[in-house]
């Protein structure tokens, strides 16, 4: 995201600091877009009348005319390709995709031209195209209403990827990204739209590509984001019981990547829990991993590990609930991070390796 979408301050007439949904945030923030740029404009599947599947467009069709809050056929190829037009002749066009599953059919677009088009111009088109797309599971949806698909996205370059895990990101990195005149994928984690927590639409926007220390502590690092960050918000909290103290750490935006925030604090506690839903086999989590590893190795006392969803397709409603990661998975791999090697206890004890 630009330097000068962050740099400024929102000051939305009678702003006040409120109490309010994830989901009501969000409209907030789109609300706030279209209020001050006449250039934003909203499209997708039921967001106008019906204010959207979550409700998350409810009433700014009213509020601002069905040309600006658009209903669209079902065919999300055809709204991103329309998308791309409307960014290429200087709008700032904002799609949802309903469900995250519902996105692949506009993959091609989004990889082919929306993730290039500003490079193969030289920058002379910019891509001020923001696709909000509702992902994860939680909320007892079936197997094509619960991925969470950001390792496709993480990989193509050219995109701008985050994932809020509260209220006033979802408000602030969605303002972000609307003002951004490069591509972003604004992950919405479904199961988070009903959490609650304070929003000042007048504070400052986040910085683009910086991660959040959520809970300071000393022992190891949980690193996250989106949905499940109150997952390990809980988890940290029970680990005192344990003796441990762990710091969380909210990535926030997955692309571009905090690598400062993260290694300082894998650097600090020496050990680190990768934590998301999205299965385990070359997820997002792998790069992460990856990436401490090759500039903490010398810090770290143990291997980087990670506590993901398992490498299945989506579970049945009834099921989702072990498919998820848990304060208990996540519990068992701080344990598992090699608390006293082999090699300290008998050096201790006098003996040999």
């Amino acid at each position: 995201m630009t330097a000068t979408a962050a740099d400024h301050r929102i000051t939305p007439a009678g702003a006040r600091t409120e109490t309010v949904t994830m989901a009501r945030a969000l409209n907030r923030a789109l609300h706030d877009a279209l209020a001050e740029d006449d250039r934003v404009h909203l499209m997708g599947e039921d967001i106008g009348a019906l204010g959207g599947v979550f409700r998350v467009t409810d009433g700014l069709a009213a509020r601002f005319g069905d040309e600006r809050v658009a209903d669209t056929p079902i065919a999300e190829s055809g709204i991103l390709g329309t998308a791309v037009g409307m960014a290429m002749y200087g709008l700032r066009p904002v799609v949802e995709m309903q469900f995250d599953a519902f996105a692949y059919p506009a993959f091609e677009q989004l990889v082919s031209h929306v993730a290039k088009m500003r490079n193969r111009t030289r920058g002379a088109l910019p891509m001020p195209l923001t696709i909000r797309i509702p992902y994860g599971g939680g909320i007892g949806g079936v197997e094509h209403h619960s991925d969470a698909s950001e390792a496709y996205y993480v990989h193509t370059p050219g995109l701008h990827v985050v994932a809020p895990g509260t209220v006033a990101d979802a408000y602030g990195l969605l303002r972000a990204a609307i003002a951004s005149d490069d591509p972003v994928v604004f992950l919405e984690p479904k199961r988070l739209y009903w959490s609650k927590g304070e929003l000042d639409r007048t504070a400052r926007l986040p910085e683009p590509g910086t991660a959040a220390v959520r809970r300071t502590g000393s022992s190891a690092t949980l690193i996250t984001y989106g949905s499940s960050l109150p997952v390990c918000l809980e988890a940290a909290e029970a680990a005192r019981a344990e003796g441990w103290e762990l710091e969380v750490v909210d990535l926030r935006s997955l692309v571009p990547f905090d690598d400062e925030t993260v290694c300082a604090s894998v650097r600090r506690t020496g050990r680190a829990v990768v934590v998301h839903e999205a299965s385990g086999f070359a997820g997002f989590g792998a790069e992460i991993a990856a990436r401490v590893t090759e500039r903490c190795f010398h810090y770290l006392e143990a291997p980087v590990l990670r506590v993901t969803g398992f490498d299945i397709p989506y579970p049945p409603p009834a099921l989702e609930r072990h498919h998820l990661p848990g304060v208990d998975r996540i519990l068992d791999a701080v344990a598992r991070l090699q608390w006293e090697s082999t090699w300290e206890s008998r050096t201790r004890s006098g003996g040999s390796r």
